[in-house]
């Protein structure tokens, strides 16, 4: 039988399907595995399922010399040498499309959330600070007949912008690819950063892409305008992200991912004008299973000397 280590937690159902044609090895550690432990868990193995947390580089798959394939949880990839894998002939799988709709409501979430300052608002009510109703209280912004401005137009990228319509804002993009958008603008970066009220980062993570918003990009951004994350961390300079809220050049941000996770810099903890989040784009169970269970799907596939159902092809 195969040999599959399986670095997190999943679903017992999906948990039935890899026991179902091999061995699993389960790490049940509450966090990421040392990449020490990974490395010598991986020795023997033929399969890996791995979340973006743990760093398929090298030397894990050097350590792994028997691996047939890595079954990433996520969309990303960045976490895995793709390059390496591939000349060692080891499949590379991620879980396209499955997410899509569940990171496209978050994304909404925190626009709504940082637009009109709820969690500003909770805090001033759970600390008891809250005096009463009054006319010019908090006041949030309105969001329609704003721009959201889009960088990067993948699925999730589209599934936000197919949401803007019902809030009343008209679009804007800038994509590397050629897609496009009905009634959306395409915009240089450069300009839609100046025109937009929104902007949305649906990038995946790559040395182009690396603190692509920086302490330039926000200097450029309007004074009322708001960012938000749900795409890797590193794509935004966080140090330049305090600084540009802590000087009030942009209205501020929503954040889901970091530069360092779980580490944030400190700065962004001590400003209201920014909404944090523990990464939980997908954190659905109805998602969550799913992307567990395609990544499971793709394993079965390589085992059984099948196609896997989503290849890395980058």
């Amino acid at each position: 039988m195969s040999s599959i280590l399986v670095t997190r937690r999943l679903p017992s159902s999906v948990l039935s399907k890899l026991e179902a044609v091999g061995t699993v090895d389960l790490f049940a550690g509450d966090g990421a595995m040392s990449p020490q432990e990974l490395r010598a868990r991986v020795s023997g193995k033929d399969a890996v399922v791995s979340m973006l947390t743990e760093q398929i580089d090298k030397s894990v798959l050097e350590a792994g010399d028997g691996l047939k394939i890595v079954a990433n949880v996520a969309v990303g990839f960045n976490n895995i040498d793709v390059a390496c894998a591939r000349s060692r002939r080891v499949v590379v799988t991620n879980t396209p499309d499955v997410l899509t709709e569940s990171v496209a409501d978050f994304t909404w979430a925190l626009i709504l959330a940082i637009t009109r300052r709820l969690s500003e608002g909770e805090r001033v009510i759970r600390r008891n600070a809250w005096k009463g109703w009054a006319f010019d209280y908090m006041l949030g912004t309105d969001l329609r007949g704003k721009q959201l401005g889009l960088v990067g137009l993948g699925r999730i990228g589209r599934a936000v912008a197919a949401r803007a319509k019902a809030f009343g804002m008209t679009v804007a993009y800038t994509s590397r690819s050629s897609a496009q958008i009905e009634g959306a603008e395409p915009q240089p970066l450069d300009r839609l950063l100046v025109t937009s009220d929104v902007i949305s980062l649906h990038v995946p993570l790559s040395p182009e892409t690396h603190h692509l918003i920086d302490k330039l990009a926000f200097t450029r951004m309007k004074r009322s305008a708001y960012l938000i994350n749900t795409s890797r961390g590193p794509v935004v300079d966080e140090e330049a992200l305090a600084w540009a809220l802590g000087e009030r050049l942009i209205a501020g941000a929503a954040l889901d991912v970091y530069e360092n996770e779980p580490a944030i810099q400190p700065a962004l903890l001590t400003l209201d004008n920014v909404v944090l989040q523990p990464h939980l784009g997908s954190a659905t169970t109805e998602t969550r299973t799913a992307m567990a269970d395609l990544a499971a799907e793709n394993v079965l596939a390589v085992l059984a000397g099948k196609p896997p159902i989503t290849p890395v092809t980058a």
